[in-house]
């Protein structure tokens, strides 16, 4: 089966949005924007045995690497509309292949984002590369950059679930309920696409949690020139962490686990309590946004020295 074949079989499918007047199949794809909105533009590219294990199901696999993209699109309040995708595969199995487009347009019609067009190579490795192209409401994108001293710090969910998610599926020394739930969380992440649209325009900054709480808050607060002071007591953690690990080992994998593609924000406005309600998520106030640099934690009344860099692709 050669690469035009691979695109037949697997990915070629007639546009559902009407705002695709060619999807794939050409040398490019025509979108049509709708009037009054910003275009966002986010990529991420996910490597065999870096961002996931070639053990998993392919159609976990396909999932996850549009679940991630679709994050980006979350902390900037927008929605997601139109994807590419360049994927280098090792071989042409396509057992694997149609696992794998399963799980793609799985998330793609979950999330609201239409495969429009990409690439397909043969290297040594698998290597998937998904652009996502979304929209927002003219000048109400959230980015990185807005929070202020006084603003309250808030994280969407319970972090450290899929760090501790993969550990048992790289460990294997778990199984039941609460170890199915973790994985899942590595597995299928949740975009938290509805939370992000209601609070752009309300909350000053945000960004979504890919490589650690403490890694992640620490580049928002870096990029508004600000400082943060986190109670790290106020963390949430799920019922699943809490049955199979200590809380100490659950603080770890709450700040410096990743790949939760949790939501973490800052909102001078305390009604984004009952917004977050509204949209179905629960969000956690952890501390509060302060001048000066850098993110100083507390446990129990006293200073906690943290450091972690976050996932690095080169140290």
């Amino acid at each position: 089966m050669d690469e035009f074949e691979i695109i037949r079989r697997c990915f070629s499918r007639t546009p559902s949005d009407e705002s695709v007047l060619i999807g794939v199949g050409d040398d490019g794809a025509v979108m049509r924007p709708a009037p009054g909105r910003d275009l966002l533009s986010v990529v991420d590219t996910c490597v065999a045995g870096v961002h996931f294990l070639a053990s998993l199901d392919p159609a976990d696999i396909g999932y996850r690497a549009v679940a991630v993209n679709v994050s980006d699109i979350a902390a900037m309040g927008g929605r997601p509309r139109w994807m590419t995708m360049a994927l280098t595969l090792d071989d042409a199995d396509g057992a694997w292949l149609d696992g794998f487009s399963r799980g793609v347009f799985e998330a793609g019609s979950r999330y609201g984002t239409e495969l429009v067009g990409g690439d397909i190579t043969h290297g040594a490795e698998k290597v998937i590369s998904i652009q996502i192209t979304g929209d927002v409401e003219a000048g109400k994108a959230l980015t990185r950059h807005g929070a202020a001293p006084g603003d309250d710090i808030y994280v969407s969910g319970t972090p450290g679930d899929a760090a501790l998610g993969l550990s048992i599926i790289e460990s294997g020394a778990q199984s039941g309920e609460h170890a199915d739930y973790l994985v899942r969380r590595f597995t299928r992440p949740s975009p938290r696409l509805a939370l992000g649209q209601r609070i752009a325009g309300l909350a000053s900054a945000a960004i979504d949690l890919s490589d650690g709480l403490f890694a992640d808050l620490d580049k928002l607060l870096a990029a508004s020139g600000v400082a943060g002071q986190v109670e790290l007591d106020t963390l949430p953690y799920s019922d699943a962490m809490g049955a199979i690990v200590s809380s100490d080992d659950a603080l770890q994998f709450a700040l410096g686990g990743g790949d939760d593609y949790e939501l973490c924000f800052t909102a001078a406005d305390p009604s984004v309590v009952e917004i977050a309600q509204e949209a179905g998520t629960r969000i956690t106030r952890i501390g509060v946004v302060v001048e000066g640099a850098g993110l100083h934690c507390t446990r129990g009344g006293e200073r906690y020295d943290y450091e972690s860099p976050g996932y690095r692709h080169f140290k």
